[in-house]
C-alpha cells in the first residue's frame, strides 16, 4: 500500500493534500477560501490539530497532528452517538471526517456555481511525518508552495496560508506555539522560511 494512501494514525503527524479534479478550480473567488477554511475547521477540528496550511486555486496543503485515541474517541462517539467496536472503525472515522469536509464544500460549491460532478479527487494523500528535520522541512515546503507554483514571488505575498499568522499575536486555530518552538523561536523560523526554494527532505506531492 502506498505510503499516500495507509490508513490515519492517532497521535500521529501527517501532511495531507488533496486537489481539483482535471483541470477544475477548487476556489475562484476569496469567499471560496474562507468557506473552505470553516468547513476544515468545523470537520476536522475535532479529531485532528492544525499545524500550517496552504489553499491554492486548484488544490490544497495541511499539515495536521491526529489526536490522541481517546480525543478521537470522543469525537466519534458525538457524532455516530455509540462507541467505536475497533481501532479501524475509528481509522475509517478519521478519513470519514475528512471526506466530509471536502463533500460538504463540493455541494455548496456546485450549488453557487450551478455545475454538477465531483470537484475533488476521489482519495486524499497523507504523509506520515518520521522526525523533527521532515516536520520543519514540510512547513516550510507548505507556506512556499504559492511560490513554487509562481503564485507569488516572496513567500508572505500569498494571502492564503498560514505563514503570517506566526508574526502575529491574533487568536487561531494553527498550533502557533509549538511551531514556533520547533523552529526554536520566530527569528529561524523567518530564516528557514527565506532558503531557496530547494525543498529537501519534504514530500512533494504534487
Amino acid at each position: 500500500m502506498s505510503k499516500y494512501h495507509t490508513p490515519l494514525v492517532c497521535d500521529t503527524f501527517y501532511h495531507i493534500f488533496n486537489r481539483a479534479t482535471g483541470k477544475e478550480k477548487l476556489f475562484v473567488e476569496a469567499d471560496n477560501y474562507y468557506f473552505f477554511l470553516q468547513k476544515f475547521k468545523y470537520h476536522i477540528q475535532p479529531i485532528a490539530d492544525t499545524y500550517c496550511w496552504c489553499l491554492l486555486p486548484n488544490h490544497f496543503h495541511f499539515l495536521v497532528r491526529i489526536k490522541q485515541e481517546q480525543f478521537v474517541k470522543d469525537a466519534f462517539v458525538v457524532v455516530k452517538k455509540k462507541d467505536p467496536a475497533s481501532y479501524a472503525e475509528l481509522q475509517d472515522f478519521l478519513m470519514e471526517r475528512f471526506a466530509n469536509c471536502c463533500n460538504s464544500y463540493t455541494k455548496a460549491f456546485n450549488k453557487k456555481y450551478a455545475r454538477k460532478g465531483s470537484l475533488f479527487i476521489d482519495y486524499l494523500k497523507r504523509v506520515p511525518i518520521d522526525n523533527d528535520h521532515q516536520l520543519l522541512s514540510t512547513i516550510f515546503y507548505i507556506h512556499k508552495n504559492p511560490v513554487h507554483h509562481g503564485l507569488c514571488s516572496e513567500i508572505d505575498a500569498w494571502q492564503w496560508s498560514s505563514f503570517k499568522t506566526f508574526f502575529s499575536t491574533a487568536a487561531t486555530n494553527v498550533k502557533r506555539n509549538e511551531v514556533l518552538q520547533s523552529f526554536q523561536g520566530i527569528r529561524n523560523f523567518e530564516q528557514f522560511h527565506r532558503q531557496p526554494i530547494y525543498l529537501k527532505d519534504a514530500a512533494v506531492v504534487e
